[in-house]
């Protein structure tokens, strides 16, 4: 089975719920646990709040796009933005750094989205936006007959 969805919307604050609601809504169909769902919800608000502020500098004129892609035992999300980029991909990987300490970000998204996921590969170039891929796996759950 491979199902898909794309969203795009406006880079604002206040849509970055209606990302996280939209993507668990739409892998709900392949039965993930709670803690599963929990934590690709999280995943999806990190990268889609990055994607505002550090991306666009909360100017409401960009947009974020998202991609998600539905395996028999997988998603795929991919989350992308056309906004500053980032210059150096490994120092923003890094926990607890964060290009706008001013604002008190914890520079902590990242590493969530690296322990909650299974894959995660960024690309970004300065002035060319940043794309984050995500995949996660899941179990099967076996039904036990008696």
């Amino acid at each position: 089975m491979k199902n898909e969805m794309h969203l795009e919307f406006s880079a604002r604050s206040e849509n970055e719920s209606f990302a996280r609601v939209s993507v668990a809504s739409f892998v709900a169909q392949i039965d993930p646990t709670m803690d599963e769902l929990t934590e690709i919800k999280t995943v999806v608000s990190e990268a889609v709040t990055n994607a505002i502020i550090h991306g666009y500098g909360e100017k409401e004129d960009g947009m974020v796009y998202i991609d998600c892609y539905l395996h028999d035992d997988a998603v795929e999300i991919d989350i992308r933005d056309e906004g500053v980029g980032i210059e150096n991909v490994d120092e923003a990987r890094q926990p607890l750094y964060t290009s706008k300490p001013e604002l008190e970000r914890s520079g902590m998204g990242f590493t969530i989205m690296e322990n909650f996921m299974d894959e995660v590969e960024v690309s970004s170039a300065p002035g060319l936006g940043t794309t984050v891929k995500l995949k996660k796996y899941f179990k099967k759950s076996e039904t036990l007959c008696n």
